[in-house]
């Protein structure tokens, strides 16, 4: 077959039993990503006016810093790894994925300008020495940001403090999001069950230190000691609801998070792995807090 041919193989037909690591799962994972690509342009979005007081509310909002250089970071780090890929149809849906990501922060930085958002100074971004540890922090990263992401943009959404008009607009940035992580988790079995023997206790340390940095990253936030970005981001983690002008409680976000997960996610082939830790572990949670007969939300 000719790298022309690989890269336009067709997915695996629905009525096909796919097989974790087979040559028909990298086919569907991959075609997956490239066939719903939305190949939107940001210099074109119109973006919406708003009255003085929504305005406010947006630019208050203490994420647009850290959102800005996460992008610009995962950009680079999935860039990286595209450019160690062998496969020509992984290598391009790797690429695409890396696109859309670099996508997302000149979307992001349009945003910033178009409201008259004052950022600090950007950091540099550093290209990683290890091209598959990075990929893979900014998978399960993405695993964890999207799954609450989904939650609070519902929220934002549903108590009008994002207005219909900017919510329309980033849709596209939302579905995209959903459409990384399954190719990621995917990219994750699929990867487990085909590299060489010899290469698996390696790749298996590599997901727990990911794992580990990522949790010790967030317990670091969870501190929330200091005006450091890292603090301001936790903040907005842990009380993002409030920042929206809304309480909820920790069970009422956990379960809009997991409808909104479940219902994004649901589009993609079923035979297609979701991302499942970061679910799993709300449900535990879940098991332990007594639900209470009703749970108003409150604006």
């Amino acid at each position: 077959m000719s790298m022309m041919e690989k890269i336009e193989a067709p997915a695996p037909p629905p009525h096909e039993t796919v097989a974790r690591g087979s040559e028909a799962h990298l086919r569907l994972m991959c075609r997956m990503l490239l066939d719903t690509h939305d190949p939107y342009r940001p210099a074109l979005i119109q973006w919406p006016e708003l009255d003085e007081e929504t305005r406010e509310r947006i630019v208050s909002l203490p994420v647009w810093d850290m959102a800005v250089a996460a992008e610009g970071r995962t950009g680079l780090y999935v860039r990286t790894f595209g450019e160690s890929l062998q496969d020509p149809l992984l290598k391009a849906a790797v690429d695409m994925d890396a696109f859309e990501e670099s996508r997302h922060k000149v979307v992001l930085s349009d945003l910033v300008a178009a409201y008259d958002i004052a950022l600090g100074p950007e950091p540099a971004y550093k290209r990683p020495r290890d091209a598959e540890w990075a990929f893979m922090r900014a998978g399960y990263s993405e695993c964890i940001d999207s799954f609450f992401g989904f939650g609070l943009f519902k929220l934002a959404k549903d108590t009008g403090f994002f207005p219909p008009a900017l919510i329309d607009t980033f849709e596209p940035v939302m579905r995209e999001e959903g459409r990384h992580i399954v190719f990621f988790v995917n990219w994750v079995a699929w990867w487990r069950r085909t590299m060489p023997w010899w290469r698996r206790p390696l790749f298996e340390a590599k997901v727990i230190a990911v794992w580990l940095a990522l949790v010790w990253e967030r317990i670091d936030m969870a501190k929330g000691m200091g005006e450091s970005s890292k603090a301001q981001e936790n903040n907005f983690t842990l009380n993002g609801s409030k920042e929206l002008g809304v309480e909820v409680t920790f069970p009422q976000l956990a379960r809009i998070c997991l409808a909104e997960n479940d219902r994004r996610l649901a589009p993609y082939d079923a035979r297609l792995i979701r991302p499942r830790f970061v679910p799993a572990m709300i449900r535990l949670a879940l098991r332990f807090v007594p639900r209470p007969r009703q749970e108003p939300i409150a604006t």
